[in-house]
C-alpha cells in the first residue's frame, strides 16, 4: 500500500494515520520505518518474488542501521497495518525477528483460496508474517474465523473498532447551525434546500468503487419518482464513467451533483447538511466515509458486506441491503426518505453509537491495552 504520508485519499491511508495518532497519544514515540511498497494490483508470480527480494535487501539494510543507534534509540516494537496477499510484510518479520523485538500487526486478512495459482507467493508470505505476529489487532471481526487458525491462540487476536480522530466531536448542532451549513451549500452547489439531500462520499475509481457507483445508478433509477437530490464528494480516474452512470440512473442529470474531491476538514458540512447517507459498499471493509456519517448523525442505507455490519446497527443506525441488491438498497432509501421522523431517531442513534464504540478516546484505550498486555507477557 502507499504509505500514511502519502497525498492521494484514501480509507487506507486515513486509518493508517490515526493508528500513528493514536499510538503518539497513548505515549509512545513513531517512526515511519520504510516507504517501500509491496501492493500489486493483478496477480504476477515473478514480481511478487521480485518484490520479496527487495523487502529481505531493504530490510537487513534497516536492521544494520537500527543496530548502528545507541540501545535507547532502538525500537521496542515493529507495527505494520494492512496485511493480506496482494500486500504482504516482507519486512516486519525478519526486522523484528533480528532485533527481538514484539511483532504487531493491525488489520490482516488471510484468504485460503489463494493458496495455490498466481497470488500464492503473497498468500505465502502474508500467512507466514500473521503466524509470526504475537499480536493482531483485529479491525473487522469478518477476518476472524481466517485468522484464529494461523495465531492458535485467542489472546493473539485483539478487536480494535474503526474509530475517527479526535477532531470529530458527539455533541449535536443546533437546527439553526445545521440550516446554516446547508444554506452555505446549497449556494456553492446550485442545491434546493427544499428537496432532501442523499450524499455519497468515495473515490471514482476502477475496482469495487465503480462497482458501487454501478449499483448506485441502478437504485436511483428505481428512486426517480420520489423527490431527491445526490450530491456526490469524489474524484479520480473513473470520474467520466461515473458521472455517465449516475447519470442514466437518475434520468435527469441535474439531480446529481458533484463536489469534488474535499479535504477532510471539510466534509463534516457535509455530513451535516445532508439528510440520508447512501452507498452500496461493494466489498467494503467497513467504510470510514460510513461511519464519518454517523459519526455526524446522518442516517446510513449501505450494502450489508465485509465489516460494514460491525459498525451499522441494522434499524438502528441504518438500514443495510446486500450489496448487489439495487432494489433492496432503493427500498431502503425510499423508506427513510419518507420519513423524516425516523430519519432523525437513526441519525441520533448512529451519534450515541459512535460516541460509546467508535470515538478516538476509545480508540486509544484499546490499542493502548493491547500494547500494554503483550509487553507483560513478553515480560513474564
Amino acid at each position: 500500500m502507499k504509505p500514511p504520508d502519502h497525498p492521494q485519499p484514501s480509507g487506507d491511508r486515513r486509518m493508517a494515520r490515526l493508528l500513528l495518532q493514536a499510538l503518539e497519544a497513548a505515549g509512545n514515540r513513531v517512526e515511519l520505518a520504510s516507504r517501500f511498497r509491496s501492493w500489486q494490483p493483478v496477480p504476477d508470480a515473478l514480481r511478487q518474488t521480485r518484490l520479496g527480494d527487495l523487502g529481505r535487501r531493504l530490510s537487513d539494510r534497516l536492521v544494520r542501521r537500527l543496530r548502528m543507534r545507541p540501545p535507547e534509540e532502538r525500537p521496542e516494537l515493529w507495527f505494520t497495518y494492512h496485511l493480506y496477499y496482494k500486500a504482504p510484510d516482507w519486512l516486519g518479520p525478519r526486522v523484528s525477528g533480528a532485533l527481538g523485538i514484539p511483532y504487531v500487526v493491525a488489520e490482516a486478512s488471510h484468504a485460503s483460496k489463494r493458496a495455490s495459482g498466481p497470488w500464492s507467493v503473497g498468500h505465502e508470505a502474508a500467512a507466514g508474517a500473521i503466524r509470526r505476529a504475537n499480536l493482531v489487532l483485529d479491525l473487522n471481526p469478518a477476518d476472524r474465523a481466517c485468522l484464529l487458525p494461523l495465531l492458535g491462540e485467542r489472546r493473539r487476536l485483539v478487536s480494535l473498532k474503526p474509530f475517527l480522530g479526535p477532531e470529530i466531536r458527539s455533541a449535536t448542532p443546533t437546527k439553526a447551525e445545521k440550516l446554516e451549513i446547508r444554506r452555505d451549500l446549497a449556494d456553492r452547489f446550485g442545491l434546493d434546500t427544499r428537496t432532501p439531500w442523499l450524499l455519497c462520499v468515495a473515490m471514482m475509481r476502477s475496482g469495487d468503487k465503480r462497482a458501487s457507483y454501478r449499483i448506485l445508478s441502478q437504485c436511483l433509477e428505481r428512486l426517480r419518482a420520489l423527490p431527491w437530490q445526490l450530491l456526490v464528494v469524489g474524484d479520480g480516474p473513473a470520474r467520466a464513467e461515473v458521472m455517465h452512470a449516475l447519470a442514466a440512473g437518475a434520468g435527469n442529470g441535474s439531480r446529481v451533483i458533484y463536489a469534488g474531491a474535499q479535504n477532510e476538514s471539510a466534509l463534516p458540512a457535509f455530513y451535516l447538511a445532508a439528510d440520508l447517507f447512501v452507498w452500496p459498499a461493494v466489498n467494503e471493509a467497513y467504510g470510514m466515509a460510513i461511519l464519518e456519517a454517523q459519526a455526524h448523525g446522518l442516517p446510513v442505507v449501505a450494502g450489508r458486506s465485509g465489516g460494514v455490519p460491525h459498525i451499522v446497527r441494522e434499524g438502528e443506525t441504518g438500514l443495510l441491503a446486500p450489496p448487489d441488491n439495487p432494489a433492496g438498497l432503493s427500498h431502503a432509501i425510499a423508506e427513510l426518505l419518507a420519513d423524516p421522523e425516523r430519519r432523525a431517531a437513526v441519525g441520533a442513534a448512529a451519534r450515541r453509537d459512535y460516541a460509546a464504540e467508535h470515538s478516538f478516546a476509545r480508540g486509544v484505550a484499546t490499542l493502548d491495552s493491547a500494547l500494554t498486555g503483550l509487553f507483560q507477557r513478553q515480560s513474564a
